[in-house]
């Protein structure tokens, strides 16, 4: 049995990245552990979704909870940081901020839970964050040099298939009969990683329902109208059923590999 530790900067980040992953090790026997830099106290809440007088970052930690329940989640600890916003927002400024945070000192932090646990593997994200959220980039930058104190070797960076996403978004576009897609507009230069820059793909299809069910869960940031939750359940599994690594350190020279743990 080895101790997989995820690292994520926002409730919600968790099922959409490596949800499957985890619920994959986890039916392997394997403990899994999820680590959450912030609250996600900077996100925008579906209209209505807040009782009176109640915060952002308290519905969000409840929510990560019910889902770290769907993805078999063992234990799940938060750093001591606030959300950063998106970049260039004026919350990137707050000294409480994980984005502010000294690198070194959250790296400790992270390296202790690693060592209490005993970690075998660890899944952060790609250097620029998948899309350029300052959270994203310092858990990647952290979760390195947590790596390094705690001696954990087995370090994945979670991305997006950006080929796959190019061919994903003309897919939809040809096979959406309610116009749902008309609007989304990504920059595929930056977003994501190019195929072949990925090491691994972790096949979770069989785990895609259970996954959707935990971005339910993110009730706060994903509704059922979403783009995520409207899709008809094939496009669901093709969109969200490979999960995308880079083995630190690593180039990929044949195939992908297909397990990260």
């Amino acid at each position: 049995m080895l101790t997989l530790v995820c690292f994520h900067a926002h409730p919600d980040d968790e099922a959409i990245a490596t949800g499957g992953t985890m619920m994959k090790a986890a039916a392997a026997g394997h403990n899994v552990v999820l680590v959450m830099a912030t609250r996600g106290e900077q996100g925008e809440p579906a209209q209505g979704v807040l009782n009176d007088g109640e915060r952002l970052g308290e519905r969000r930690e409840r929510e990560v909870r019910a889902s770290a329940q769907i993805l078999d989640v063992e234990r799940i600890e938060f750093l001591p940081y606030e959300d950063s916003g998106m970049i260039n927002e004026p919350a990137n400024r707050n000294p409480a901020c994980f984005w502010q945070a000294d690198v070194e000192e959250a790296a400790g932090k992270l390296a202790a839970i690693l060592i209490d646990v005993n970690a075998d593997v660890l899944t952060i994200y790609d250097d620029h964050g998948g899309y350029g959220h300052p959270d994203h980039i310092q858990v990647h930058r952290v979760g390195h040099r947590a790596a390094e104190i705690a001696g954990v070797l087995r370090v994945f960076e979670s991305t997006m298939n950006r080929d796959q996403i190019i061919e994903q978004i003309e897919y939809f576009r040809e096979n959406d009969e309610n116009g749902e897609t008309a609007d989304l507009e990504l920059d595929v230069d930056t977003f994501g990683t190019p195929e072949s820059q990925i090491t691994h793909a972790v096949n979770v299809e069989a785990f895609s329902d259970r996954k959707r069910n935990a971005m339910k869960a993110h009730a706060s940031q994903i509704t059922e109208e979403s783009f995520f939750l409207s899709m008809p359940d094939a496009i669901f599994s093709k969109a969200f059923g490979t999960e995308w690594y880079i083995a630190a350190g690593s180039i990929r020279s044949g195939d992908f590999l297909t397990d990260i743990i």
